[in-house]
């Protein structure tokens, strides 16, 4: 988010002494770094990190974006100097595709000491609130390029939050703009119901029908059931995304903190959970899926032992992706197949049998690499890929690739897919075929506890799952445990097939006789619907299927919203911007083409008179019924100088006037594309201009009926990404954000009374994982 950008573009920190002895003993004792390099390796780390920046959002969209930044913004900069010195031009990054990655050394400083510089500043302050814009690590954008993703792939991605990846994630997916309900989704989940929420913005910005955010513990990430032509069958993704929570010293550059805490034992602490995690992502996975491990670590104990581990027990069903040959112009070494495992007080062992008994929970037996030298050079370990920070001026990351050939051996018992499946899906076989590995048996199977309450669950359920499938209803679980971590989420009602409210609907907007009027719900069970919002049909069958075992924090995106006023013209609910593409292809009246001037002035004015607009525009809305309309703009390719890529805005038609009803920052957004000179210095005017702009706004809220659930995201983000003081992206609704923050302030005490999958220390520890 923007207040992200701020500090990201910061210099100066207070001097934090970046030395720990440790760290360079462990690291050169374990060679990771080439012969010669060691002293250039440990001055990058010393160095703070460039800023780094990824154009977000869809094809068309995203090369509009770099069109204006590379030919406004650098070339305004080319020749600019501050203080007599040259300013350096940002640079794309030669690896990722279509130039839609740039890294730049500006500093704080210099942003602050040149009006040129200001403006970049704030043109990319205000983009990112859009979401236009993402700050990403560089090194921070390779698991998703790796993972090879289609439009029709079943996408999970464990350990989401903060969400840059997931976004990254969702964009390949609609690599089609033309297609709005792509076949594939992501299920994007994180174990820190507060994280969620920042997943949620993340992936609202990108107004996706294909994405849902779902709150559980990664290692125990429920399996989930859908049904294919009638039958019940376990849900196999086809990418996985295993980004997991780890000691994070590749992030010394930007995380300083980590210099003073660095020691061993957070990786000996991470070491099992990561195996946990990765083990869980593999069972799911299809066969022939392929699945990134990554970790912003450089610790062999976090990347290799847990991959070497994880091929070792998986007798062959899982290999190495050699990915060499992807991503051409990325630097990176390759994976290490020797290491030793070294304790915090600096004793160092070379095999699991040198380790004394007293230390046998600290260390296991699967940080070690294999004994068995003909094994260990069949596991291809060098596969995997490092990058070291000063390779390229980046941070330090681990990637692994890895594909499923065949179903895990403790899966093999498991019973044809084709029969009918017991609730617990096949975890039961699991225990049975998982009994006979000796000692060090990984996989952590359901406690007692847990098939006590899987049992009550299921009582419960097969009561009130018929029948609640039949309201489509997906509430939210039964289970009180659930309850204990965050908001108590709204159910996920589907529209019933004869509801009386669609009829109106879809007269008024002659919706297509292809309009998929199943994948519409709505977030209340009783009462006035508010708000109709949609998921793809794939995702209605995740819902449907599995309201009982998971916790969905959202999915959907708003496509109407209620509007009393328009009751009086035939329909009750007015488009909504966020779903307006998505749902455009499907509309067959009420849209007016408009030129690229009208365009501007319902951006920049706030409810303009009919005489304003061109006289073809003034001709279609004459024969038109008052009420919400959606406004057309494409590009004309004669005027090459205007803007290329089509835009769509949802719209009000009054009895004499036009407006739009577009968010603010989006209005910005359009508008920058357009050429509009949005930039103002920071004045008195701009202060009295955002009092009535709120005005506005406050009375647009009044036409408005309720709250929705997603203003509690909404609410909930300014809090946990720093503070903007840049413009107020307040869009027509909103709510307070005082009981959202007093909910937080609740939360924080029961999440940490809540019983996690890691003691208390390597909580701590946990808090630390770093990831961008």
């Amino acid at each position: 988010g923007g207040g992200a950008f701020l500090q990201g573009w910061a210099g100066g920190y207070p001097e934090i002494v970046k030395e720990n002895e440790l760290f360079e003993r462990y690291y050169r004792e374990l060679g990771i770094v080439p012969a010669g390099e060691w002293d250039a390796f440990m001055a990058a780390l010393r160095e703070p990190l460039p800023a780094t920046l990824r154009i977000t959002g869809y094809r068309s969209h995203a090369r509009e974006i770099l069109h204006c930044l590379k030919e406004k913004y650098f070339r305004e900069l080319q020749d600019l100097e501050v203080d007599g010195q040259k300013v350096e031009m940002p640079q794309s990054l030669s690896w990722y595709p279509e130039e839609l990655a740039w890294h730049t050394n500006l500093s704080r400083k210099i942003l602050r000491k040149s009006p040129l510089l200001e403006k970049f500043h704030q043109f990319l302050v205000s983009e990112t609130e859009c979401g236009n814009i993402s700050r990403q690590e560089a090194v921070s954008m390779i698991p998703p390029l790796l993972l090879d993703v289609s439009p029709h792939h079943k996408i999970l991605d464990m350990c989401a939050a903060p969400g840059s990846k997931t976004a990254q994630l969702i964009e390949m997916l609609h690599a089609d703009m033309n297609v709005p309900f792509p076949k594939g989704f992501v299920i994007a989940n994180d174990v820190d119901n507060k994280r969620c929420y920042l997943l949620v913005h993340q992936a609202k910005r990108l107004n996706s029908p294909c994405i849902m955010v779902v709150n559980h513990d990664a290692s125990s990430i429920p399996k989930l059931q859908i049904d294919v032509d009638g039958r019940k069958e376990i849900l196999l993704y086809d990418r996985i995304l295993c980004d997991v929570p780890c000691s994070g010293d590749g992030t010394m550059r930007k995380n300083i903190d980590v210099w003073k805490k660095w020691t061993t034992q957070n990786s000996l602490q991470l070491h099992g959970l990561q195996l946990r995690i990765a083990t869980r992502g593999v069972e799911q996975l299809a066969e022939g899926g392929r699945m990134v491990y990554s970790t912003c670590s450089l610790n062999p104990i976090e990347n290799e032992a847990v991959i070497a581990s994880l091929l070792e027990k998986s007798q062959g069903a899982l290999e190495l992706a050699d990915v060499s040959s992807e991503l051409p112009g990325l630097k990176r070494m390759p994976g290490i197949t020797k290491w030793k495992v070294m304790l915090k007080d600096g004793q160092w062992f070379e095999e699991w049998k040198d380790v004394p008994s007293n230390r046998q929970t600290q260390i296991r037996p699967t940080m070690f690499p294999l004994k068995d030298e003909e094994k260990l050079k069949a596991m291809n370990l060098e596969r995997c890929l490092r990058i070291l920070p000063h390779h390229q001026n980046t941070g330090g990351f681990f990637v692994a690739v890895l594909i499923k050939k065949s179903p895990m051996p403790w899966n093999k018992r498991q019973p044809k897919v084709h029969q009918k499946l017991t609730q617990r899906t096949g975890d039961t076989e699991a225990t049975a075929a998982n009994s006979g590995n000796g000692s060090d048996c990984i996989i952590e199977e359901p406690t007692l506890a847990e098939n006590e309450e899987s049992k009550k669950m299921q009582e419960l359920q097969n009561s009130d799952t018929e029948q609640s499938k039949k309201e489509g209803v997906c509430g939210p679980p039964p289970s009180k445990k659930m309850k204990l971590f965050g908001f108590k989420e709204d159910p996920f009602v589907f529209l019933p097939e004869d509801d009386p409210l669609f009829l109106p609907i879809q007269k008024f907007y002659a919706l297509d006789p292809s309009f998929p009027k199943m994948n519409l719900l709505t977030r209340t069970q009783e009462g006035k619907k508010r708000q109709l919002y949609m998921v793809s049909k794939e995702l209605r069958n995740v819902l449907l299927n599995n309201s009982e075992k998971m916790k969905v924090i959202n999915t959907g995106i708003k496509v109407w919203s209620r509007n009393s006023d328009g009751e009086q013209f035939g329909c009750a609910f007015r488009l909504a911007q966020e779903g307006i593409y998505t749902l455009y292809p499907f509309i067959h009246a009420r849209i007016i083409n408009v030129c690229i001037e009208d365009v501007k002035i319902l951006l920049t004015q706030e409810n303009p008179f009919l005489s304003k607009f061109s006289s073809e525009t003034q001709k279609k809305v004459k024969d038109m019924a008052m009420g919400s309309i959606v406004l057309k703009y494409d590009p004309d390719p004669e005027k090459p100088h205007d803007l290329q890529c089509p835009i769509v805005l949802c719209g009000w038609q009054g009895k004499t006037s036009l407006r739009a009803f577009v968010p603010k920052n989006e209005r910005l957004h359009y508008l920058r594309m357009m050429g509009v000179e949005v930039f103002k210095a920071k004045r008195k005017e701009e202060e009295l201009e955002n009092k009535t702009e709120e005005e506005v706004q406050h009375r647009l809220a009044q036409t408005e009926e309720g709250m929705d659930v997603e203003d509690k995201e909404q609410d909930l983000v300014p809090k946990m990404e720093a503070k903007i003081g840049e413009e107020s992206s307040q869009s027509p609704v909103e709510s307070s954000a005082m009981e959202i923050e007093n909910k937080i302030e609740d939360l924080d005490q029961s999440s940490k009374n809540a019983n996690t999958h890691v003691s208390q220390e390597s909580r701590e520890t946990d808090a630390r994982n770093v990831k961008d």
